[in-house]
C-alpha cells in the first residue's frame, strides 16, 4: 500500500462529464494493477453493482473449469433471461402497434435484490394482460373475418345462381324434346360454396377437374380488398368459389380437395330471398363486431402506452442485473463460505474509485464488514487501457484497428493526430474538396449530440461519425496543402500575381501556339521566388504536369523518410522504458544509420539539387541541362556503378561524393550482420556469464529481467523482446527474420509513400477532366438547366472523389508504427454498464 501513496503520475487532466481524462496516458498505455477483492456475500451484488457504474474493473474468471450451468448465481441469471423474456415479447407488441416509446434520458441503477421478486410481479402481471388482450383480440379477428368471407361469399354468388336460373330456363324450354326422367335429373344440381386464397386457385381447379373428370363446373371471382390475417396481420388475398356438381359422391370428394387446399366453405342458400335475408344478418353481425374489436383495440392502446413508459427503463435494469450475476459466476468462494473473492485488472489511477465502489456497496446493505482490496504481484502481462476522450478516441481506434499496443509501449496515436490528415493533406491538396470535407467534419462536430442521439445504426455512417475529428482534420490539412499547391478545383488563385513576364511581342504571340519563358533571361521578375506555394501560370503551362510530377513525387520521398526516421527514433523511448540499454545500441544506432545513411542521402541529394543547380548559375556543370539524376544517382550508388556525363557537365554534385557514397554503402552494408548478429552474441555472452558467476547480478543485461525499482510495483512492466526462456537456435533465427524484414520494409515503405505522389495527380488530372469535359458544360449553358446539371455532378464527384481518396488513405500508419510498434497487447475490458448497454444496443 506504500507504493500506492509514493507513485506520482504527471499528466494534463481534462474533465469531460463526470470523468477526468488524463491526458498524458495517450503517450503510452496506463499503468495497470492485478487486485484481489473480498466481498461479504450480502455486499456482493450492490458492490458489484457500483463497479459497473465506474467501469474500471477487467474481472478474471477464477472458476474457468466450471460448466456455466454448476456456477452459484446460475438461478439467478436464469429468472433475469426469463425476465428479459418477458419484456422482449411486451417490446414486440409494442412496436406491433407502433406505439411510441420515449429514449431515456438518465440511465436507472440496478434495483435492489429485495425488489426483484417485486419487478417479476409486475412483468407477469403485464405479461399475462397483453396476452390475454391479444387472445381476444384474435378471437374477434378471426370471428370478424368469418363473417366477412361469409358476406362476400353471399354477395359474389348472387350472379352465380342468376346465370344457373337462366340456364335453368333454357333447359325448360327444351324439356319436350328430352325424356322427363333425364330432364329431372339434370335439373337437381348440388353446389359448395366458399373462399380460398388466391394462390392457391390453380392448383385447387386442376384437381378438381382431375377428381370429377372435368363433371363440376367451377365458377370464381377475386375479392376486391386484401383481408387481414388474425393472427400475423399479413394481407390476406383471396377468391370466392362455387363448384356446381351432381351426385353426393362427388361431394364428398369436393369437400375433401376444399380441406386439403385450406379453403373455407360457408354455407349459401339457394334461394334469392333466404340469401338476401341472410347478408342482412351478417351485415349487422359485423357492425357489432366492429364495434368490439374498436373498443378492445383502445383498451390495448391504453395499456401499451402506459406501459411503453416504463419499458425502456425495465429493460435497461434487468440488462444490468443479469450482468452483475454473470460477473458473480466468475468470483470464487473462500472455504469458511464467508466471503466472496475475485480477481481484476484496475488501472492504477482507479484505485481509489475502486475501493470507494466497494465501500459504498456495503453502506448500501449495511453490511458491518467492509471489503477490501488487495494488490497481487504477477508476472502476467496486463492489458492496455489507454485512456481517451471525444476527440483522441477515433485516432486510437485507426490505430488499435492494426493492433492493440504491447503492454506500457509506445502509443502511436499520440502522433497519429498530425500526421495521418498531414500525409492525407499531401495526397487531396486541394482547397474546394479540402473545404467540403472540413465543413462535414465540423457538421458532424458541432451538431454531434444531435446526432448521436438519433442512434443511426447504418454502418458506414457510424464509421464516418466516430472518426468526425479525423475527417475534419484531414479537410483543415488539405486546404493547407491545396494552397501550397495553388490548387481549387483543378483551377489556381492569382493572390500575388506571376513571377513571369512575357517579353515577346503580340504578333509572336498570335503566330506561335507554344511558348517557352526562359528563367535564365529577364522571363523572371527581380523577385524570383514566389512569396508561397506555386506560381499560377503553371495552370497555363504545357509542361506542366511533368513539373508537378517531379515536385510532388519529391515531396512524398522526402516526407516519407522523415517520417519513418521519426518511427525509428520513436523505438529509443520503448527500450528505454523497458530498460534495454544495449538494444539501443545493438537495434537502433544500425538501424537509423542504415536509414540514414541510405534514404536521408537520398533526400539531402534531392535539397542540393535545388539549391546548386540554377538557370543562372556562371558555371555550365551547375546550370540545370546538366543537373543528374537524383535516381540515377542513387542507384549507381547501390550498385558501385558510374554514368556518362553530357558534355562540360560532372557525373556528381560536388566533389568529394564518390568517396562519401561509397563509405555510406560501405557501412550501410556493415550495419545488416551488426543487426543480424549483434543481439543474439550479446544474449550468448551474458547467459554463460550468469552460469559462470551465480552470485553475480545478472541483471545488468539487456532485457533479461527488469531492473527493480526503489518502489514496490504491482505490476512490474514485461521485458519486451526478453529471451531467457528461449532456445539460441530461436534467438538467431528471430534475429533474422526481424533483420530481413527491416531491411526489406525500408526500401518497400520508402516506395510506398509514392502512392501520395500518384493519388495527388490522379485527384489533380480528374478534377481537371471534369473541369474541362463536364462542368464546363454546365457553366456554358445560359438556362436554369445548366445550374441543375453542374450541381448534380458536383455533388456526384464531391462524394466518390471523398469516399475513394478516405479509403485509400487508410494505410499511412503502417510504415511509421513498424519502426517501433509491436501491437501484441490484448485490450483492456472493464466490466462497465453502459459499453454492455451500447453493445446490446447495436446488435439489436
Amino acid at each position: 500500500m506504500r507504493y500506492m501513496g509514493t507513485k506520482t503520475h504527471v499528466g494534463v487532466l481534462v474533465t469531460q462529464g463526470d470523468k477526468t481524462q488524463a491526458m498524458g496516458a495517450m503517450f503510452r498505455s496506463e499503468e495497470m494493477a492485478l487486485c484481489q477483492l473480498f466481498i461479504q456475500p450480502e455486499a456482493a451484488y450492490t458492490s458489484v453493482s457500483e463497479l459497473g457504474e465506474t467501469g474500471t474493473v477487467q474481472f478474471r474468471d477464477l472458476n474457468p473449469d466450471v460448466n456455466a450451468f454448476q456456477r452459484k448465481f446460475v438461478s439467478e441469471v436464469r429468472r433475469c433471461d426469463e425476465m428479459e423474456r418477458k419484456l422482449r415479447y411486451i417490446e414486440a407488441e409494442i412496436k406491433k402497434d407502433g406505439v411510441h416509446m420515449d429514449d431515456v434520458n438518465e440511465l436507472p441503477r440496478a434495483p435492489n435484490p429485495r425488489d426483484i421478486i417485486n419487478l417479476e410481479a409486475r412483468f407477469e402481471k403485464t405479461e399475462n394482460e397483453i396476452l390475454e388482450l391479444s387472445q381476444n383480440a384474435v378471437n374477434l379477428k378471426s370471428n370478424y373475418l368469418e363473417l366477412t368471407e361469409l358476406k362476400q361469399v353471399l354477395e359474389k354468388t348472387q350472379g352465380f345462381f342468376a346465370e344457373q336460373e337462366g340456364a335453368m330456363n333454357m333447359d325448360s324450354m327444351k324439356s319436350t324434346l328430352i325424356p322427363e326422367d333425364l330432364n329431372a335429373t339434370r335439373g337437381r344440381l348440388g353446389f359448395v360454396a366458399g373462399v380460398i386464397q388466391r394462390e392457391r386457385v390453380p392448383g385447387f381447379e386442376r384437381m378438381l377437374w382431375r377428381i370429377s373428370r372435368g363433371n363440376i363446373f367451377l365458377r370464381q371471382a377475386e375479392l376486391e380488398g386484401a383481408l387481414e390475417d388474425p393472427i400475423t396481420g399479413n394481407p390476406l388475398y383471396k377468391t370466392v368459389f362455387v363448384a356446381f356438381f351432381q351426385g353426393e359422391q362427388l361431394k364428398s370428394r369436393i369437400k375433401k380437395v376444399c380441406t386439403g387446399y385450406h379453403a373455407s366453405l360457408y354455407p349459401c342458400p339457394s334461394a334469392h330471398d333466404e340469401r338476401e335475408d341472410m347478408v342482412k344478418g351478417v351485415r349487422t353481425r359485423l357492425e357489432d363486431l366492429n364495434m368490439v374489436l374498436n373498443q378492445t383495440q383502445d383498451h390495448r392502446q391504453r395499456v401499451l402506452l402506459s406501459v411503453a413508459k416504463e419499458l425502456p427503463l425495465w429493460l435497461i435494469m434487468v440488462r444490468k442485473m443479469k450482468a452483475i450475476y454473470h460477473t458473480l459466476n466468475l468470483f470464487n468462494m473462500d472455504v469458511s463460505q464467508k466471503c466472496l473473492i475475485g480477481e481484476c485488472w484496475v488501472p492504477v489511477n482507479d484505485l481509489s474509485n475502486v475501493r470507494k465502489a466497494l465501500q459504498e456497496g456495503s453502506e448500501a446493505v449495511g453490511s458491518t464488514i467492509p471489503s477490501f482490496l488487495n494488490l497481487i504481484a504477477t508476472n502476467e502481462v496486463p492489458p492496455t487501457f489507454n485512456r481517451t476522450n471525444k476527440f483522441t478516441r477515433g485516432f486510437q481506434n485507426l490505430i488499435d484497428a492494426y493492433g492493440i499496443a504491447s503492454y506500457r509501449e509506445a502509443n502511436p496515436a499520440l502522433y497519429t493526430i498530425i500526421t495521418f490528415p498531414f500525409l492525407f493533406g499531401i495526397m487531396f491538396g486541394d482547397i474546394g474538396h479540402g473545404l467540403i470535407m472540413s465543413l462535414f467534419g465540423a457538421w458532424m462536430c458541432i451538431w454531434e449530440k444531435s446526432l448521436e442521439a438519433k442512434k443511426i445504426t447504418d454502418e458506414i455512417w457510424r464509421i464516418f461519425f466516430g472518426g468526425r475529428y479525423i475527417i475534419l482534420l484531414m479537410g483543415l490539412f488539405s486546404v493547407y496543402t491545396g494552397f501550397v499547391y495553388n490548387d481549387i478545383f483543378s483551377k489556381s488563385m492569382n493572390i500575388f500575381g506571376s513571377s513571369w513576364q512575357i517579353n515577346y511581342n503580340i504578333s509572336t504571340i498570335l503566330e506561335n501556339p507554344e511558348l517557352q519563358l526562359n528563367p535564365s533571361s529577364d522571363d523572371l521578375k527581380s523577385n524570383s521566388v514566389y512569396p508561397i506555394g506555386l506560381d499560377p501560370v503553371w495552370q497555363l503551362a504545357v509542361n506542366k504536369i511533368i513539373f508537378l510530377n517531379s515536385y510532388k513525387m519529391k515531396l512524398s520521398i522526402i516526407f516519407g523518410v522523415v517520417h519513418m526516421i521519426f518511427g525509428v527514433a520513436m523505438s529509443v523511448v520503448n527500450m528505454t522504458h523497458f530498460r534495454r540499454p544495449m538494444s539501443i545500441l545493438l537495434e537502433f544506432v544500425p538501424q537509423m544509420v542504415f536509414l540514414c545513411l541510405l534514404f536521408a542521402y537520398m533526400v539531402f541529394m534531392m535539397f542540393f539539387k535545388w539549391v546548386a543547380f540554377g538557370p543562372k548559375m556562371e558555371a555550365q556543370q551547375y546550370t540545370p541541362g546538366c543537373a543528374p539524376s537524383v535516381l540515377i544517382l542513387f542507384i549507381n550508388m547501390m550498385l558501385f556503378g558510374k554514368a556518362e556525363p553530357l558534355d562540360g557537365c560532372k557525373e556528381f554534385m560536388f566533389e568529394v561524393q564518390p568517396t562519401l557514397q561509397k563509405v555510406f554503402v560501405i557501412v550501410a552494408v556493415i550495419c545488416i550482420p551488426w543487426m543480424l548478429l549483434g543481439k543474439p552474441f550479446y544474449i550468448k555472452f551474458t547467459r554463460g556469464k550468469a552460469h559462470a558467476h551465480t552470485n553475480g547480478d545478472i541483471n545488468q543485461g539487456m532485457e533479461m529481467t527488469p531492473e527493480p525499482s526503489e518502489e514496490p510495483k504491482a505490476v512490474g512492466a514485461p521485458a519486451s523482446g526478453g529471451h531467457e526462456e528461449e532456445p539460441m537456435s530461436e534467438v538467431f533465427i528471430h534475429s533474422a527474420i526481424h533483420t530481413i524484414e527491416y531491411v526489406l520494409s525500408t526500401i518497400s515503405h520508402t516506395a510506398s509513400y509514392l502512392r501520395l505522389w500518384a493519388l495527388s495527380l490522379a485527384h489533380a488530372q480528374l478534377s481537371e477532366v471534369l473541369w474541362n469535359m463536364v462542368l464546363s458544360m454546365g457553366l456554358k449553358s445560359s438556362s436554369y438547366t445548366g445550374s441543375i446539371f453542374l450541381c448534380v455532378v458536383f455533388g456526384f464527384w464531391a462524394i466518390f472523389t471523398l469516399a475513394i481518396l478516405v479509403m485509400m488513405e487508410g494505410l499511412s500508419a503502417v510504415e511509421f508504427m513498424s519502426k517501433f510498434y509491436e501491437g501484441l497487447g490484448h485490450g483492456f475490458q472493464p466490466f462497465s454498464f453502459q459499453a454492455i448497454l451500447f453493445a446490446e444496443d447495436n446488435a439489436d
